[in-house]
């Protein structure tokens, strides 16, 4: 499948254009991919069905493809998905001076990855929903289809771009707040790194389990930064590490923990993937240095699942 690429916007600060771009990239990929049957999936029509009405059909589309269909409108929702993008301050790791698509932060690529999710819910004329958190839930808006929905969700995407956390994560008690306001059916889609300065690791699994109430079904974008925070690929001098949420400060050389860290990581990485296993939870890791390809098969997948 062909990278996605949107080169020649240098940063973000148009976030529907870019996720246009970066959702026709993906679409031309999949024509030459093994994915080459979801591409139905992005049409603004639908086949006509024997003994509906006749007046929506498209008769110049019958007369290319001597097929009937007909378009679809705002009220045919087919699915209900509701985006929660973790806010902390360990979200805004890497630092980065001009972020831009090929130089994206873990909150950037999370805001952006669901820009485009956004994008693709727009295009199926399902309904879209989102919640933002760190210590406490700072943003959330209900499932809705309209297009002007749609435009405060991403005005409110690029708000939080503009802004720097310094908040801790407390997605356990959030999740749980979330989890009683989502009362219909959806397809619940959450960016997080995981990382939880209290360590509530149980806590935070039943937040997730909750969000499995009404039926819900769940996936987990694992985001993290892989060359740093996966394979701890730093110069070999004495640096101070600092926790950007609690503050605590080591310092060392990078050669003399990397081997212990890359194991302790991937363990780590591997309980994560298990225990979402035994909640029914698609855990899905994602590094932000290697494109959305992996953001929309999954949620593709996931929603022939759903419907």
């Amino acid at each position: 499948m062909s990278s996605i690429s949107a080169r020649n916007i240098s940063d973000l600060n148009n976030l529907e254009l870019l996720a246009k771009q970066v959702v026709e990239g993906f679409i031309t990929g999949m024509h030459k991919s093994p994915f080459h049957g979801f591409s139905a999936e992005f049409s603004e029509y639908r086949l006509y069905n024997k003994g509906e009405s006749t007046r929506h059909i498209d008769w110049k589309l019958y007369g290319k493809t001597k097929k009937l269909f007909v378009k679809r409108y705002e009220e045919e929702t087919n699915l209900r998905c509701h985006l929660i993008i973790d806010n902390s301050a360990s979200m805004h790791y890497p630092f980065v001076k001009n972020v831009s698509i090929d130089n994206l932060t873990k909150i950037s690529f999370s805001v952006l990855a669901s820009a485009v999710l956004i994008e693709i819910l727009k295009r199926q004329r399902d309904a879209v929903g989102l919640s933002i958190y760190s210590d406490k839930n700072e943003y959330y808006s209900p499932e809705k289809g309209s297009d002007k929905h749609r435009r405060m969700l991403l005005n409110y995407l690029e708000k939080v771009l503009e802004q720097q956390s310094t908040s801790t994560t407390e997605t356990y008690k959030v999740l749980h707040e979330i989890a009683e306001k989502i009362h219909k059916r959806s397809l619940i889609v959450l960016f997080t790194d995981m990382f939880q300065t209290n360590k509530k690791e149980e806590e935070l699994f039943e937040a997730l389990h909750h969000l499995k109430y009404n039926k819900h079904e769940v996936i987990l974008f694992h985001t993290y930064d892989g060359k740093t925070e996966l394979n701890f690929d730093f110069e070999n001098s004495p640096k101070k590490f600092i926790d950007v949420e609690t503050g605590e400060q080591i310092d060392l050389y990078a050669s003399s923990i990397k081997k212990q860290y890359k194991t302790a990581i991937e363990n780590y990485f591997n309980e994560l993937k298990l225990k979402c296993m035994q909640y029914k939870i698609e855990y899905v890791p994602v590094d932000i240095h290697k494109g959305f390809n992996q953001v929309l098969i999954t949620y593709l997948i996931s929603r022939k699942k759903y419907l």
